[in-house]
């Protein structure tokens, strides 16, 4: 469902107290190929206003959300087999995918979707490309989209192989700082006050963030990674315990696509710095290793135990054993006298 045409969106400069969501969605912008945002956090912290702010920046200003009980059909969209036999051309009926192209894709509650339904919207988020195929016919078309999935760790978790598709995640708390959360109100109050007075005042940079998004864009194809920047990544990635080399790709990406929001002539080390945390924080492995005289058995206690609260998700948790099964014995049968 396409939502930005039925109210004005609150401007994305004018949000308070949001710096590190505002730049992990920036550098989804600039490159949609990152394989999306991961937004976790308690109700009522502007996940979905930032969301709605950032789809207002891209050149169609589209904002689709995908609904919890969405189909695959619905995702993907659908191929007419009828018709393709009948004239010998394909129909096809755009999904939510088409309709996200060069906008965002906003899905609230992605822990709450089926695992296969998450992985194929990946899929397509990391390779801007969607592919139908139905009964020996296929279609594809572009699908490049910012991707942002939200979700409140209290209603459940994702997968550990769906996490690690995320390109960034931001986790948000509630503000305690009474300055902070006075200027969102007050920032709040008068944008519900009078919409379009309030956008009016953030104009100017609006348009300026829009056409820096723009330009960030265009010039990410000049940019080159020297040894510096790659021993960096490495050290980051390795000391974080990271599985596989997604995390030092997506970082690498990210420093490049900040570098190119920055208009810096090149990438440096500070931006692999400043991209680090939203990489790796829900790649990190923490749970050190059991120690060689521990024994086996309390080794994978311990490390299936820390696994919910230390973020380790290279273990997995002791299966309890099943109760053996005794055979019933016949009480013996007494000599008649």
């Amino acid at each position: 469902m396409n939502e930005t045409s039925l109210f004005p969106a609150f401007p994305f400069t004018a949000l308070v107290g949001q710096a590190p969501l505002q730049q992990a969605l920036l550098l989804a912008a600039v490159d949609p190929s990152l394989g999306g945002v991961l937004v976790s956090g308690p109700r009522g912290t502007a996940k979905s206003t930032a969301a709605r702010a950032l789809a207002e920046l891209l050149p169609e200003g589209t904002l689709v959300t995908l609904p919890l009980g969405a189909s695959e059909e619905q995702l993907i969209g659908t191929l007419d087999i009828q018709s393709a036999l009948r004239d010998g051309g394909v129909k096809f009926s755009p999904g939510l995918l088409a309709k996200a192209h060069r906008g965002v894709l906003y899905v609230d509650e992605v822990n709450l979707l089926p695992n296969p339904l998450v992985d194929q919207l990946l899929d397509v988020a990391s390779s801007g490309v969607n592919i139908i195929e139905r009964d020996g016919i296929s279609h594809r078309h572009d699908a490049r989209f910012v991707l942002i999935g939200t979700m409140n760790p209290e209603e459940g978790e994702l997968r550990p192989q769906l996490l690690d598709r995320f390109g960034l995640a931001v986790e948000l708390s509630n503000c305690f700082d009474a300055s902070v959360r006075q200027r969102i109100v007050k920032a709040r109050l008068a944008f519900d006050t009078d919409p379009e007075v309030f956008r009016e005042g953030h104009a100017d940079n609006q348009a300026a963030l829009a056409e820096r998004i723009d330009a960030a864009r265009a010039a990410l194809d000049s940019f080159d990674f020297d040894d510096d920047v790659h021993a960096r990544v490495s050290e980051l990635c390795i000391a974080a315990q990271v599985d596989g080399l997604r995390a030092d790709l997506v970082m690498l990406r990210a420093a490049r696509a900040l570098a190119a929001l920055e208009g810096a002539e090149h990438v440096e080390t500070k931006h692999v710095e400043c991209v680090a945390d939203a990489v790796l924080r829900h790649r990190r492995r923490e749970q050190q290793a059991p120690s060689r005289e521990a024994p086996r058995h309390e080794a994978r206690h311990e490390a299936g135990a820390g696994d919910s609260q230390n973020g380790d998700w290279g273990y997995l948790p002791p299966e309890p054993a099943g109760a053996a099964k005794l055979k019933r014995v016949r009480p013996l049968a007494t000599k008649k006298a």
